[in-house]
């Protein structure tokens, strides 16, 4: 899956995790959404490393 769509998840399961007061669901809902703001970070600076081996800027 894509940053965005980890996002995503996570933003859905800490929702339905918050409205039926569970916390394990809220906690993974949590990290989903870290998981995808690291991968989309790290996305990011591939694509700068790319640029500046291939001369690109």
């Amino acid at each position: 899956m894509g940053a965005k769509s980890d996002e995503a998840k996570g933003h859905i399961r800490e929702v339905a995790g918050d409205l039926t007061g569970n916390k394990g669901l809220k906690r993974r809902g949590r990290a989903d959404r870290a998981g995808g703001k690291v991968k989309g970070k790290v996305g990011k600076g591939i694509d700068k490393v790319k640029g500046v081996v291939g001369g690109e800027k």
